[in-house]
């Protein structure tokens, strides 16, 4: 059962809102202090937030704040008089989920609240797969003895912490995604989304959609609303595969997102602050790309504040056999099988391959 926060300094609005709520089917929490909330947020019992923006001693966007920082899974829906709708516009940059005008139609905030709980569903699923998956890219997954592998390791070492723009460079098959994602689980943002995107698989028409989402009714066939793949990785990494591929109108879109981090939705005028550290990868020279006009110039040194270029596996022949060890042992682990192990000629014939 969903479980539904309020908080208003209004008790007549907390028991209205228990009993639409309850009657509804989910659970409900209700506080009349902002500052009695925090802490049952802090317990992961919530869902949505439902709070009003003008209270005594702590106003709505205080605790705003607070549940992003506690709770960042949450969904907040801000409830506001007429008077006060300009700072509910500036709730919204700040990450609330939608706001609502007093005195509001029942239908409407149910509907607002069935979708701020889609939303909430979605991004603890993310965090529930980047929890499970962590363990699979911790650093030590990269395998590489050479000099231009350890090479490549110090340079993410050194990323790692940081907000910095990465640009991984290197050829098909190099393992660029695995470099994003070591990045990512070692990092401070490890507990948030990661989320990646492969840019050669959008399509023009619905590219931008894709990235920056949607509204009900903004084209045909946009029956709902659409969280682009920035909402979803608010808080945590973007990566984006491919990037060169990217249409050069949305090309300049981009720009202004790292620019500004703020986002608008297709058919939507609201402005969305996003939080999202972005990597980006490539097999093709970007600089090249930009000289023939294909890709923003502009774009690329604003993506490639830090490169690291991949070598192709032909030019570490030497981490080869671990590769293959590490292979066989994956291999024996999933199929209950012992025993089993290369010969040297084998490794000798894998290191030799062209």
């Amino acid at each position: 059962m969903a479980t539904i926060m309020v908080v208003d300094d209004e008790k007549n609005y907390l028991w209205m809102l228990g009993e639409l709520f309850q009657s509804g089917g989910y659970e409900v929490l209700t506080c009349e202090k902002a500052s009695d909330a925090v802490p049952l947020l802090q317990d992961d019992r919530v869902d949505v937030l439902l709070t009003d923006l003008r209270m005594a001693e702590m106003d709505g966007m205080a605790l705003l704040t607070r549940a992003r920082e506690v709770a960042p899974a949450v969904s907040t829906i801000i409830m506001t008089a007429y008077g006060s709708v300009e700072r509910a516009v500036e709730a919204m940059r700040l990450g609330a989920y939608d706001f609502i005008l007093k005195p509001f139609n029942n239908a409407d905030l149910l509907r607002s609240v069935g979708k701020a709980l889609e939303r909430t569903a979605l991004v603890r699923e993310n965090l529930r797969l980047s929890q499970s998956l962590a363990h699979q890219y911790h650093f030590d997954q990269l395998i590489g003895k050479s000099p231009v592998m350890q090479a490549v390791f110090e340079k993410i070492k050194r990323v790692i912490g940081s907000k910095s723009l990465v640009l991984i460079t290197g050829e098909s098959g190099s393992g660029k995604e695995l470099v994003a994602r070591a990045i990512h689980f070692n990092g401070p943002r490890c507990g948030r989304p990661f989320l990646a995107v492969n840019c050669s698989a959008l399509t023009d028409t619905l590219a931008e959609s894709e990235l920056f989402g949607h509204e009900r009714g903004a084209f045909t066939g946009a029956s709902a609303r659409h969280l682009g793949v920035f909402e979803q990785a608010n808080g945590g990494t973007l990566f984006l595969d491919e990037v060169s591929e990217l249409p050069l109108p949305l090309q300049a879109k981009l720009l202004r997102v790292l620019d500004t981090q703020e986002i608008r939705r297709v058919g939507s005028e609201k402005v969305i602050t996003v939080d999202v550290r972005m990597l980006a990868a490539t097999n093709r020279d970007l600089k090249a790309e930009a000289r023939a006009g294909r890709f923003r110039e502009d774009l690329y040194f604003r993506l490639n504040v830090v490169q690291v270029d991949l070598p192709p596996l032909r030019d570490r022949a030497e981490d080869i056999p671990l590769l293959a060890e590490r292979h066989l042992q994956h291999l024996i682990q999933e199929r209950g099988t012992r025993g089993r192990r290369f010969s040297p000629a084998a490794l000798t014939l894998l290191s030799r391959y062209p």
